[in-house]
């Protein structure tokens, strides 16, 4: 496989792997059979309070009975890794502080309390999804509408 071709599907642990997941699974895996590329399994474990133990081992024999066989997981390796993105958090960081320092990122701090409110407000006026915007992000708490302090 020399191709320049890596595809991923990044799951969630936080339970079985759905019909859903398959198909993207399944669409990335043939486009990558196709160009001679790797298929590579990343897994989405950064949401902690709903990991489900046992989940990722789930999601890789589920993939393997489906046929959908991985070049680069967790469980293989390679060179690309790691492949929890909970253990790619010190690179992200890097990446995080040199948005912050050039102005293309911003703290958020409001509380999971505020954020139900402000979608309770959204969805009285009728509106289908939160709308996190320009519109939105000068009422919430954050370092673009809160002094430095």
């Amino acid at each position: 496989m020399d191709s320049d071709i890596r595809v991923r599907f990044a799951p969630s642990p936080t339970g079985g792997l759905h019909i859903g997941g398959v198909r993207t699974a399944l669409y990335n895996y043939l486009f990558a059979r196709k160009h001679k590329g790797r298929m590579v399994l990343r897994i989405e474990d950064t949401d902690r309070n709903r990991l489900v133990q046992g989940a990722e081992e789930y999601i890789t024999e589920s993939l393997a009975w489906c046929g959908i066989d991985v070049d680069e997981s967790p469980s293989l390796g390679g060179p690309f890794g790691p492949y929890r993105q909970s253990e790619r958090l010190d690179l992200y960081t890097t990446y995080v502080d040199q948005l912050l320092k050039g102005g293309k990122a911003y703290y958020a701090f409001d509380t999971p309390e505020e954020l139900a409110d402000l979608r309770n407000k959204l969805h009285e006026k009728k509106s289908s999804v939160q709308h996190y915007g320009m519109l939105t992000r000068m009422d919430m708490n954050n370092s673009l509408s809160l002094s430095e302090e």
